[in-house]
């Protein structure tokens, strides 16, 4: 495998364009209401698979018909499988996604299904068949793997000389900050988190503060993801803006920070320094929201190649 991906693999129901004013009126149309997949690390794997990575996912389905969709998902993209734990005790996750006309999206969740119950022993027992790259898509999803839990995971994926571990995180449940994840920060050579979550963990309205307060953390490279302004990036010796691809015709920005963590790690696999990384995830982003749905955006890899190449040239320029 070149990448490992570990977390929530489900379903999505997803309306586009919605308003609050269905709750007042009864009924409101959609122009595209449709059944897709996703999935923190179900997104991530299927977007580096179509841009050519053998990819393998870690993760946990129900024993059920959604489930056995999901897997036949997977397998029709190629991504393997084998590490994914089947449940005959909990439903497999299944999302609406309520996307509305600027294409922002909230989510309704079932909290007692697969999405926030992977746990320890099910990624800990597939350590030794990870990949050299290993991206952990969803910090904070699940109730069963707690901070203790995770520095326990994270040093056992780290204790394979050279393996590079990835984190992208989701927003803090319970007030946890920056002090909460100290102790598993140094295991964490990519920090991936929006502009929102970054802030809500390290108490500043600034991501290039935040990015530079993960590193000064023990992260090795810290990434807050900005939307449509790109990302701020941050080592030990920059810290940097990273602009956005435009112009881009967003529709659905579902997936689109999942994919974004793919064009990374696709173009960290490829070798590229940091700040190329970060334009490949720009890149890989724009064409991610241009279409509904997580990963139907994210096709050929030629697409996404020329978009970074064009991010190169603005970069070039300034």
């Amino acid at each position: 495998m070149d990448i490992t991906c570990i977390g929530p693999a489900i379903i999505d129901v997803l309306a586009c364009p919605t308003s609050p004013a269905v709750f007042t009126s009864g009924s409101e149309p959609a122009e595209t209401i449709k059944l897709s997949y996703g999935g923190d690390a179900c997104n991530e794997a299927v977007a580096l698979a179509r841009m050519g990575c053998a990819v393998n996912l870690v993760s946990l389905l129900g024993q059920d018909e959604a489930g056995d969709m999901v897997f036949s998902y997977l397998a029709r993209n190629h991504v393997d499988t084998a590490a994914i734990t089947r449940s005959h005790d909990l439903p497999t996750g299944i999302n609406l996604v309520l996307v509305d006309k600027e294409g922002e999206r909230c989510f309704i969740t079932n909290p007692g299904g697969s999405l926030r119950h992977l746990n320890e022993e099910m990624i800990r027992s597939h350590v030794d068949d990870m990949a050299d790259i290993v991206s952990f898509a969803s910090f904070f999803i699940s109730f069963d793997l707690s901070v203790d839990a995770l520095c326990r995971t994270f040093k056992a994926i780290k204790q394979k000389n050279g393996r590079i571990l990835a984190v992208d995180f989701t927003r803090p449940k319970n007030g946890e900050t920056i002090e909460t994840l100290r102790p598993l920060l140094p295991d964490i050579d990519i920090l991936f988190a929006n502009a929102e979550e970054a802030c809500m963990l390290c108490g500043s309205s600034d991501p290039a503060i935040c990015a530079e307060t993960f590193v000064r953390s023990g992260v090795t490279c810290a990434v807050v993801k900005t939307g449509k302004h790109g990302c701020v990036l941050a080592a030990s010796s920059f810290c940097l803006s990273v602009p956005a691809f435009s112009p881009v015709e967003c529709v659905d920005t579902t997936g689109a920070g999942d994919c974004f963590a793919a064009g990374f790690l696709y173009a960290l696999k490829q070798g590229m320094s940091y700040p190329d990384c970060a334009r490949f995830g720009c890149a890989a982003a724009s064409c991610c929201v241009e279409m509904v749905g997580a990963t139907e955006g994210i096709r050929a890899i030629e697409a996404i190649r020329s978009r970074f190449e064009h991010l190169c040239q603005v970069s070039n320029l300034q």
